[in-house]
């Protein structure tokens, strides 16, 4: 079975900062490039970050995180992390984990949520 699991969300004030995590199994990890997606509360789904198989500097950033959130990836421990910091009202959604690859069918985690409020 091919499942991704996230953890690590929660509530935060406005300009905290979380830490979450994505943990893979059942699928080849290391083939596979890892993003995060997000769903807000108006229903949008927004492409939050990328990370390549490769992991290092081989990422992406949606416009409105870069510069506060990073992507990175272990693959020894075959997971994906995102680590939000300065973290605002409008960043409140479900984050999801996400892999693919060229070969297969996407793979998306649960969702976790992620509330940013006074």
């Amino acid at each position: 079975q091919r499942e991704l699991v996230e953890s690590g969300g929660g509530s935060v004030q406005p300009g905290g900062s979380l830490r979450l995590s994505c943990a893979a199994s059942g699928f080849p990890f290391t083939y596979y490039t890892m993003r995060w997606f997000r769903r807000t509360p108006e229903n949008a789904r927004e492409l939050v970050a990328a990370v390549g198989s490769g992991g290092g500097r081989d990422t992406t950033y949606g416009d409105s995180v870069k510069g506060r959130f990073t992507i990175s990836r272990d693959n020894a421990k075959r997971t994906v992390y995102l680590q939000m910091n300065n973290l605002k009202p409008e960043d409140t959604a479900v984050y999801y984990c996400y892999a693919s690859s060229a070969d297969t069918s996407p793979i998306w985690g649960r969702g976790i949520q992620v509330t940013v409020s006074s």
